[in-house]
């Protein structure tokens, strides 16, 4: 089993800058491709970025130069660097791990709150 724990979550003014962590304990070597999703109030979860573990990224359009994906396989965290925050970038962050290169989600964490105010 995998277990995913995020932090750095919090309020900031519209323009500013958060860095999210997800810590992966467990059974590491099961992890390939990490990722970050949202959920805003009365929406669908939705993609934000994903990273495999040899380092490749996808973004959601809406995030793409503000935001910043990485990892540390040898401190088995995943990171989101998030810059010229907008309101509409308010959700509940979450993990997930997939066991394979191919997105599947096969773990998530507990998410994290990011509020950006106006």
């Amino acid at each position: 089993q995998v277990q995913l724990v995020e932090s750095g979550g919090g309020l900031v003014q519209a323009g500013g800058s958060l860095r999210l962590s997800c810590a992966a304990s467990g059974i590491i070597f099961r992890i390939n491709t990490m990722g970050w999703y949202r959920q805003a109030p009365g929406k669908q979860r939705e993609l934000v970025a994903t990273i495999t573990r040899g380092g490749t990224t996808n973004y959601a359009d809406s995030v793409k130069g503000r935001f910043t994906i990485s990892r540390d396989n040898a401190k088995n965290t995943m990171y989101l660097q998030m810059n010229s925050l907008k309101p509409e970038d308010t959700a509940v962050y979450y993990c997930s791990a997939s066991r394979s290169v191919v997105v599947t989600n096969d773990f998530w964490g507990q998410g994290t709150q990011v509020t950006v105010s106006s």
